[in-house]
């Protein structure tokens, strides 16, 4: 019964944060730039882990897609929030997801989208290095505001009951 309980609080903040990456996402637009797509894979690392942050960033990129957007919405969301949360499992350092986030969405997330926009669009950006410069200003901005707000948490004790709570 416990398993299930804490199988159910993942799910539901894991739905919770797709939508709110969604809604960030897309009304408050940035030409060619989701920061709050970084900013909640960061929460989502800590929060959840790496799969259920992972599976965050999934669902707000499909929702992201079926909107308009490309399948960078998927490539450039969810490698941030797996390394990000296997970092943080790893060391609990919130500074670490920062960079766990960063690497795996303006490095990892940047090279995946290549073959992707080449297979799926027909784009040849001529380079696999091409998107990293676009990527890695949202991954920088987002990322930091997501450590920012866990470190205004974590300053107030909020973040150790958080997470107490959602691991119960």
């Amino acid at each position: 019964m416990k398993h299930r309980q804490l199988s159910i609080r993942k799910m539901v903040l894991t739905a919770t944060l797709a939508g709110l990456a969604f809604v960030l996402s897309t009304f408050v637009y940035f030409p060619s730039m989701a920061p709050f797509q970084h900013f909640v894979n960061v929460l989502a690392a800590v929060f959840l882990g790496p799969w259920y942050g992972c599976l965050a960033a999934l669902l707000a990129g499909v929702m992201r897609m079926i909107s308009g957007r490309t399948i960078q919405a998927i490539a450039g969301a969810v490698f941030g929030p797996i390394l990000g949360g296997l970092v943080y499992r790893k060391t609990k350092n919130i500074y670490l997801v920062f960079v766990g986030e960063f690497i795996g969405t303006a490095i990892i997330g940047a090279l995946v989208s290549y073959p992707l926009m080449k297979w799926f669009y027909a784009l040849d950006a001529q380079s696999p290095f091409f998107y990293i410069p676009y990527y890695a200003p949202s991954a920088l901005v987002g990322a930091a505001m997501g450590v920012l707000v866990l470190l205004i948490l974590k300053r107030s004790g909020t973040l150790h009951r958080l997470t107490e709570q959602l691991n119960r």
